[in-house]
């Protein structure tokens, strides 16, 4: 590997405060020839990084390929947060899968959140890690919601670490006025996204992981029970395979790209707001009650990072700043004409029920992705256990395989268009 200054991506818009904030990178080869693995590995975000490091630590020989840099998808362009249990509230997975299901479940996000900050500091990782997250609520009818839910995290699933905010230390809190009500959490937080990747891709290869970036998956074939894996750069040869493209799959496997489905996301970074004092005091990363959610958060040098806009589409806007300044200036009107000195955005993967999906596709072929904005500490852990079943010491992923995902309707045409109207929709709803 060599080490290269600030990347520009390809594959997603704008330079990322992250980006511009790493320093000089490690970058890794192209694969040029064939190979032959125990497992190969399609994806270098957290999922397949993780999953390679342990693998490797594990005596298996391993082949991990991307088609771009390692960070270039969501891993290394998203806000940061790493949030408490699943992308639903527990009490809302209670009411669909039980309580027994729904614990075993927010336990596992425990343990992956407490697995991803034990992982950084065990190898020396700096992820400029932050304290505390604030869910809010824009409308008085959510209140009711936000006071179970701090009570019942304390009583039914064993978590103290919530508190309801009444509308003055809501506001207080936050600096604004625009919210509410809240739940304060200070058994999570938030990091740079890409400090953790770039820091993961290193310990992957200390562990003896083969890892090429700018390699292109083209096709998968089966025979003899090993799967080959076409590439712009020559062949692997693999008894086992992990799909780990989550919102970039593209085309290149049908059920997986049925199931998981791109939308941009884009965040903006502020110059620090050294004459803001009031914005969020306690540095504690903010999500909203939208179902389009506007998620925000003051980074280790205190700038205002604000993720707000979504487009359900492939198409990039062709200025970020213009749309993440008026969402800004709606929570913080002294904000609004703050600069924004890094804007930029990328595909987050999301599922029709907002739970990841984690199938065998095929034989020896497993898919996992579709974290639906909860990825960051979940991705990491479920590469993880996708190691600790291939190595045969548990199968703790079949809490996620259990989960009734279904496709997206429409087939490949019409889904697109769909998902546009319903999600839409939805965002017409959180205006009123």
């Amino acid at each position: 590997m060599t080490l290269q200054e600030t990347w520009q991506s390809p594959i997603a818009p704008g330079l990322s405060f992250y980006q511009a904030t790493v320093g000089p990178r490690a970058s890794y080869p192209k694969l040029d020839g064939s190979r032959r693995a125990d497992v190969a590995i399609v994806g270098g975000g957290y999922t397949g990084l993780q999953a390679a490091y342990n693998l490797a630590k594990g005596g298996a020989d391993v082949v991990l390929i991307d088609a771009n840099r390692f960070g270039d998808g969501a891993s290394g362009r998203n806000g940061g947060q790493l949030g408490t249990g699943q992308r639903w509230w527990p009490e809302e997975m209670e009411e669909k899968i039980g309580y027994e299901r729904s614990k075993a479940l927010f336990d596992l996000a425990e343990t992956a959140k407490h697995h991803l900050l034990d992982f950084a500091s065990e190898h020396g990782i700096d992820i400029d890690f932050l304290p505390g997250q604030m869910n809010v609520t824009h409308k008085r009818s959510y209140k009711r919601d936000y006071m179970d839910n701090a009570e019942i995290a304390a009583t039914r699933y064993g978590y103290p670490h919530m508190k309801f905010m009444e509308q003055d230390e809501t506001r207080e809190r936050l600096g604004s006025q625009f919210y509410l009500y809240g739940v304060r959490d200070m058994g999570t937080g938030h990091i740079h996204p890409l400090k953790l990747l770039i820091g993961l891709a290193r310990v992957a290869t200390e562990a003896g992981a083969a890892l090429f970036e700018m390699t292109k998956a083209k096709a998968f074939r089966q025979a003899g029970g090993k799967t080959t894996i076409e590439t712009d750069g020559g062949e692997i040869i693999a008894d086992r395979v992990l799909i780990a493209c989550n919102g970039y799959i593209g085309n290149l496997e049908p059920v997986t790209a049925s199931h998981v489905m791109p939308i941009r996301s884009f965040i903006g970074a502020t110059e620090p707001l050294d004459r803001f004092p009031t914005v969020l005091p306690g540095n504690e990363a903010v999500a909203d009650s939208r179902f389009v959610v506007r998620y925000f958060r003051k980074s280790k040098d205190g700038r205002l990072l604000f993720g707000g806009r979504e487009a359900y589409t492939s198409d990039n806007p062709r200025d970020i700043t213009q749309h993440i300044r008026r969402q800004i200036a709606e929570i913080y009107p002294d904000l609004g004409e703050i600069n924004i000195d890094y804007a930029w955005g990328g595909s987050v993967g999301i599922t029709m029920p907002r739970q990841p999906f984690v199938r065998e596709v095929m034989p020896g072929v497993t898919s996992i992705g579709g974290y639906s904005g909860h990825g960051v500490m979940l991705s990491n852990y479920c590469g993880k256990l996708y190691a600790k079943t291939v190595l045969g010491n548990a199968d703790e992923l079949h809490l996620f395989k259990e989960l009734k995902i279904p496709p997206f309707p429409g087939g490949a045409r019409m889904r697109a268009p769909l998902l546009f109207l319903a999600l839409s929709w939805f965002a017409l709803r959180d205006r009123f």
